[in-house]
């Protein structure tokens, strides 16, 4: 008997359009067929967790430019993620839950990024409470967010914890040098000052901005530093 003919691939199995990136990032192809065909690479993912600390806004700004990049998202919200963002913003949950491609219930520990088999990018906790540092810190996965953090990170893919709190007392200290041991990157969103931001939303958009430096996403919706610049403007 002949070989059967090789299934058409639908429209919607095909790689989402690239996003906008000042240096592009290749696409990479994660799974190979066994004959003389491989299969198409699949879009370029990011896990994305809302937890409970202060600085809804800059997971919210997050999700806001994968989007507009065209990168899928998987969004998690804590318990009190929701509960912050109603005091800091106007944002309803549906809302937030319309941002991302797939959104998971914080207990549904059977959800795709609770799995190594999952293939995604990296995953950016964004804030990052210390009730969840710890958690992940000692792998104590009671959640999808700590569950998929130790995923990550046993995977050797990007972590990064937008770590929200100040000021730190040793043990905040010793969990994220541990963390930062194992691999992970911690990020305390400190705004930069040298653009002379005029809104708050400037000081999270260069924070979010630098976030997605580490993982190669390079947008331009920022100032970068250029080095002084010496003109009546700047000594004013």
């Amino acid at each position: 008997m002949g070989r059967p003919p090789t299934a058409v691939l639908p429209a919607a199995c095909h790689e989402l359009p690239q996003p906008r990136f000042l240096n592009p990032v290749p696409s990479r192809a994660h799974s190979t067929a066994t004959g003389p065909e491989k299969s198409p690479p699949r879009p370029q993912r990011i896990v994305v967790a809302i937890t409970g600390a202060t600085g809804t806004l800059f997971g919210l700004r997050l999700l806001k430019v994968l989007r507009g990049l065209g990168i899928e998202t998987h969004l998690v919200l804590s318990k009190w993620a929701m509960a912050t963002m109603k005091y800091e913003t106007e944002v309803s949950e549906r809302e937030v839950r319309e941002m991302a491609s797939h959104c998971y219930a914080i207990k549904d520990l059977s959800a795709p990024p609770s799995s190594g088999s999952f293939l995604h990018d990296g995953m950016i906790i964004v804030p990052c409470s210390m009730k969840t540092l710890a958690a992940v810190r000692t792998g104590f996965c009671d959640d999808l967010i700590s569950r998929a953090a130790d995923v990550t990170l046993k995977e050797r893919r990007k972590l990064m914890l937008v770590v929200r709190e100040t000021p730190l007392s040793s043990i905040h200290l010793d969990n994220m040098l541990e963390l930062s041991r194992a691999g992970a990157i911690v990020f305390p969103p400190v705004p930069a000052f040298y653009s002379r931001p005029e809104s708050i939303q400037e000081l999270v958009d260069q924070s979010v901005g630098r976030m997605l430096d580490s993982f190669g996403i390079h947008c331009d919706d920022f100032p970068r530093w250029q080095g002084f610049e010496w003109n009546e403007t700047k000594r004013k």
